[in-house]
């Protein structure tokens, strides 16, 4: 699979207002993928797109880059790509606001190779005031390589930052 025809949209991924891009041809058409300089547009692609049940599904194709030295994909690859689907699948919930993983937990099922899609499926367990509780695992076909949860926080939005003090004003 190739990345094909990005087309802009400012009202992003499922339920957001974060930006993404809709793929509009080739083998990603009608899925999306964020629209930002960021380390898991780096790590990535990852796409996503909803489906007809309303559920959102998360997906990327396995290049070598994302090896390890035995030619499988790097753990590390695959805890940042379910680092992202969590925010993915919790955007509803989220409306647009800041957030930050607090916690993510994996286990190792089995291993994805070059030329494998991997596929990322899961829900929000809990969504409370602040805190959510996702779930999900990764599979490539219907073989599950990776089972994971995480905590996501919501954070209140950036407050001003005071400029820095002199050290020698001394203390308030």
């Amino acid at each position: 699979m190739t990345t094909d025809a990005p087309k802009s949209d400012a009202t992003g991924a499922p339920g957001s207002n974060a930006r993404s891009v809709l793929i509009e041809t080739g083998e990603w058409a009608g899925w999306r993928r964020p629209d930002r300089d960021t380390f898991d547009t780096r790590s990535g692609p990852f796409y996503h797109r909803r489906d007809a049940d309303g559920s959102v599904r998360c997906a990327f194709l396995v290049e070598k880059r994302h090896l390890n030295g035995i030619d499988v994909a790097h753990g590390g690859c695959l805890v940042t790509f379910a680092d992202h689907a969590i925010f993915m699948f919790a955007l509803d919930h989220l409306r647009g606001g800041p957030s930050v993983t607090v916690s993510l937990n994996s286990e190792f099922i089995g291993a994805a190779y070059e030329g494998d899609v991997v596929e990322a499926t899961g829900d929000v367990l809990k969504a409370g005031g602040s805190v959510l509780f996702v779930r999900g695992v990764l599979k490539v076909g219907a073989r599950v390589i990776l089972n994971y949860s995480g905590v996501i926080k919501k954070l209140k939005p950036k407050a001003a930052i005071p400029a820095p003090r002199d050290p020698d004003q001394g203390v308030d």
